[in-house]
């Protein structure tokens, strides 16, 4: 498909309103957009002019919508907008829960959609770049992105392969078909007249030089919204993440907001200021604060560390209370390593951040193998250990980093709670009370659809515990082993009979540490590195 651009005068990048932009966006084209929840990095000003101009003109029309990073509110912002019928005929996305209008359309089977790995996903755009075919992983196996499974096709519509199984040296991989993207829209802070583009204000990078190579080296029009531009060759070069030749359009919007709803600039998340240690930030002590705390104890000294969006998300801020913070590294798969870890849609605005890699780099490391330890938030769990979170009550949200973070870190803490739907407890006197039982069992016979595979798990050698506010569970050959219980909660009223299926009572089951269940510091010390 040939795309039309607008023509550089003098080497001057186009300047054009939003509503101009969207013009060149023809029918059938394929849209990569960039940005993550609570507004990150997202070009809301494109994103809005494009959703207006169908509403309005029913153009363009079927457009392949690529998005690697869940961005949006949960709600109404993000890709929501574009969720109007005839505008998108097929979606492929990391994540798909914070645009929760585009992810009803597949579920009502009115567009295709498919889901990779937040990783591949971003790892498929650089072979696209490359002009390559795809990738080869061995993440995913065992997963709802097997082809032996789902494929990762998340409804009936959708019909062709994108991942084939290959064995290479006796070993099974999985084949991502890399999608050439040919309409970008991503965002940055400034540019120069030439579209040179820094990020001093953004909370990160994500994959913005990924997305802009891709779709120039498949001969499309990058967009790119920024806050203003400055005279050619005024930025400083080290600053430039995106270089001018890569971008077709600059649209400057002098209202851009770093995040959602805020103030323009959070100098703390931007990086530029940092919190010092007389400002303490603390969780209550409720059910959410005794997950992160009996989390924490799975965390050594020198360790290197994911953690994931939900209840996971604490344990960042109890190491802080517990004075530890500093004797590890926590990072995100977006892109952070170290700091205060956020909470909420806008995950990854973290603050006292060490360093900012581009996610995309972030992957290849996780990859790898270089996670000791990962903190992530489950939905459901069966008696293989196999966890699920793309699908929930038959809503789609989308695996995310999910799977590229729990296949190869060496040791996967999911966190959680037993059972869902308004339960309600509290910690009083060093127990735990129930005080409402959650209406919906976490803790499932079989799962339908599988984004952790437990079997995987254990042939790789990996350790896995299952932490709620009242049970710890780990998983060996024979299933899930019952090994702590909450203070305060009766083993088969509140325990085994709030579950579906029956698992290993361990010979040594124990209380939970009676430090979790008070106020105050704990007085926790980490244990010494493992490597």
């Amino acid at each position: 498909m040939k795309i039309n651009k607008p023509s550089r005068i003098n080497g001057r990048v186009p300047v054009l309103s939003a509503q101009e932009a969207v013009n060149y966006i023809p029918d059938e084209a394929t849209l990569c957009i960039l940005g993550a929840g609570g507004g990150i990095l997202e070009a809301t000003t494109l994103i809005t002019a494009l959703a207006d101009k169908y509403q309005a003109t029913q153009s363009p029309r079927d457009l392949s919508i690529i998005s690697p990073t869940g961005l949006g509110d949960r709600a109404d912002r993000g890709i929501s907008p574009l969720a109007q019928e005839g505008l998108v005929k097929w979606a492929l996305c990391g994540h798909w829960g914070q645009s929760p209008r585009i992810s009803e359309l597949a579920e009502q089977n009115k567009i295709a959609a498919y889901n990779y790995p937040q990783g591949v996903l971003t790892q498929t755009l650089r072979a696209s770049a490359a002009h390559q075919p795809g990738i080869l992983s061995d993440i995913g196996i065992g997963t709802f992105v097997d082809p032996r499974q789902q494929g990762g096709k998340l409804n009936d519509v959708t019909k062709e392969d994108l991942i084939k199984l290959v064995e290479i040296d006796n070993k099974e991989y999985l084949y991502y078909k890399a999608i050439a993207p040919n309409v970008a829209f991503i965002r940055a802070t400034t540019c120069d007249s030439e579209g040179y583009a820094s990020f001093e204000d953004e909370v990160m990078y994500l994959d913005a030089l990924v997305i802009a190579q891709a779709v120039h080296n498949n001969g499309g029009i990058v967009m790119m919204q920024v806050q203003k531009m400055v005279k050619k060759a005024t930025l400083h070069p080290k600053s430039v993440r995106i270089p001018g030749y890569l971008v077709d359009i600059v649209v400057v919007d002098a209202d851009q907001t770093q995040l959602y709803g805020g103030a323009p600039v959070n100098r703390f998340i931007s990086g530029d200021f940092t919190l010092d240690d007389s400002t303490q930030l603390t969780l209550p002590l409720n059910q959410r604060k005794l997950v992160a705390r009996r989390a924490l104890f799975e965390m050594r000294k020198g360790a290197v560390g994911n953690v994931g969006v939900g209840i996971a998300d604490g344990i960042g801020l109890v190491a802080r209370e517990e004075g530890c913070a500093d004797d590890f590294v926590l990072t995100v798969e977006t892109g952070p390593v170290g700091g205060i870890t956020s909470q909420g849609v806008a995950f990854g605005a973290n603050v006292n951040t060490r360093a900012i890699l581009d996610m995309t780099s972030q992957f290849d490391f996780y990859h790898g193998g270089g996670l000791d330890v990962c903190y992530l938030s489950f939905a459901e769990v069966d008696q293989h250990g196999n966890v699920g979170v793309h699908k929930f009550n038959g809503k789609i949200m989308g695996t995310g980093g999910f799977i590229d973070i729990s296949a190869t870190s060496q040791k996967i803490i999911f966190c959680g709670t037993l059972t869902a739907g308004s339960l309600k407890t509290e910690i009083t006197d060093g127990k735990l009370n129930i005080l409402q039982e959650g209406r919906v069992k976490k803790f499932v016979s079989e799962l339908p659809e599988i984004t952790f595979s437990g079997k995987i798990a254990l042939e790789r050698g990996l350790d896995v515990r299952y932490i709620t506010e009242r049970a710890v569970f780990t998983l060996k050959q024979d299933g899930l082993h019952l090994i702590e219980i909450a203070p305060g909660v009766d083993l088969q009223r509140d325990i085994l009979d709030k579950m579906d299926f029956s698992p290993v009572i361990s010979p040594d089951l124990k209380l939970m540490d009676t430090r979790l269940f008070t106020d105050g510091t704990m007085g926790f010390t980490l244990p010494g590195a493992t490597h």
